[in-house]
């Protein structure tokens, strides 16, 4: 199958459209212009103080701090950087009632900005950012920044949550055609078993993929207007249709079927379950996860996209449409701040790993919710 071009945006100017808010813009804006245009933003080399920036990250986080290099160049702006570890939204709920959340933080669900701003966590964006926004970026975008008609948010990423990807050799061995249904993916599971390879591998360890994993069943089985009646819980967690969906996803995610069975699973994190796949020899064939491992693919392991690695549209389910379950990350504002001028136009570099919510940029979601079901209280 073809393969997909997967860029990464670069942050530089998308940051400063929220660092700007935060008091740290100068009096021009970054953007891909040479020197003439970085002494407009920053002409003297001064230091403008220091912001604090939250975030997770992993195979990405080098490219990021290049970003903070970057926009510390262009405008002088001095820019600490906080891992919030695995769950963002504990460390931020901990920051916020302890006094001290950061400046801005980078957000992996569209639903903890819509909580934080519920709770009067987050600042609005200024007049100068909004303009800045409603220039580069394409209504859906603004929308999912905004929290009852206020802009909060500047996505900076986009993902397809909504992928399979797969060791080519191990399928081609085992004599297995890319499945395109749920009933070929059962099938497909099977063979793969049969020939000595585990056919999937799951980074439970972490566990937004299994998340992940029930969303892209639900949104199949029960529809996008079910999916979004459980996001706001409008219907419970005992609902017929939640139900029918962690029984389908029992028929693949069988102890017979994982890389390790069910413990091993649970003990492999998500980039761990992206070498199983592509090692030599592979210890799994298969492993669902959005566009962004391709990074982990290309950084950790020396399979090459389109020949040693691949992937598949996540299966159709008893005749479902074609749906594809959308991601991304959102700048939002946390502390109040002098006003500033926004960057005239986002900057891109060519560092690689997702999709850009950019006009410019390609989104290949198209479902997109404000808010994740995620998984019931208490998982």
């Amino acid at each position: 199958m073809p393969r997909r071009t997967l860029a990464l945006l670069a942050l530089p100017a998308l940051l400063a459209a929220v660092l700007a808010a935060a008091g740290c813009g100068g009096n021009g804006a970054p953007g891909t212009g040479g020197k003439g245009r970085q002494d407009r933003a920053n002409p003297a080399g001064h230091d403008r103080g220091t912001v604090t920036v939250a975030a997770q990250w992993d195979v990405e986080q080098e490219s990021f701090r290049k970003v903070l290099d970057r926009f510390k160049e262009l405008t002088g702006a001095n820019v600490a950087y906080t891992p919030t570890g695995v769950d963002t939204a504990a460390f931020l709920r901990n920051r916020i009632a302890g006094g001290d959340p950061p400046d801005v933080a980078l957000l992996p669900d569209p639903g903890l900005m819509v909580e934080l701003a519920s709770h009067n966590a987050l600042k609005p964006l200024d007049n100068a950012t909004r303009r800045t926004v409603n220039a580069n970026y394409a209504p859906v975008w603004r929308e999912l920044g905004t929290v009852d008609g206020k802009l909060y948010g500047v996505w900076f990423k986009a993902a397809n949550k909504s992928t399979v990807w797969y060791n080519v050799e191990a399928l081609e061995t085992a004599g297995v055609e890319v499945p395109r249904t749920w009933s070929e993916l059962e099938q497909a599971v099977r063979t793969l078993d049969a020939s000595g390879v585990p056919a999937i591998a799951v980074g439970g360890l972490d566990a937004w993929t299994l998340t992940d994993w029930f969303e892209n069943i639900y949104l199949r089985t029960a529809g996008p207007e079910k999916y979004d009646q459980l996001a706001r819980h409008e219907i419970p967690w005992t609902d017929k249709s939640v139900k029918q969906a962690l029984a389908t996803m029992r028929e693949v995610l069988a102890e017979q079927n994982l890389a390790g069975g069910v413990e091993g699973a649970l003990s492999t994190d998500f980039q761990a379950s992206v070498r199983e796949v592509f090692a030599d020899p592979p210890k799994a064939a298969m492993v669902y996860e959005g566009d962004f491992v391709v990074g982990v693919i290309t950084a950790e392991t020396g399979a090459k996209l389109g020949e040693q690695a691949d992937f598949f549209d996540f299966p159709s389910i008893n005749g479902s449409k074609a749906a594809i379950m959308g991601g991304g990350d959102v700048a939002v504002l946390l502390k109040d701040s002098p006003s500033s001028s926004p960057p005239a136009r986002p900057a891109r570099s060519g560092r690689g790993g997702a999709g850009s919510p950019l006009r410019t940029g390609r989104s290949t979601s198209r479902h997109t919710p404000t808010t994740s079901p995620g998984a019931p209280p208490g998982s």
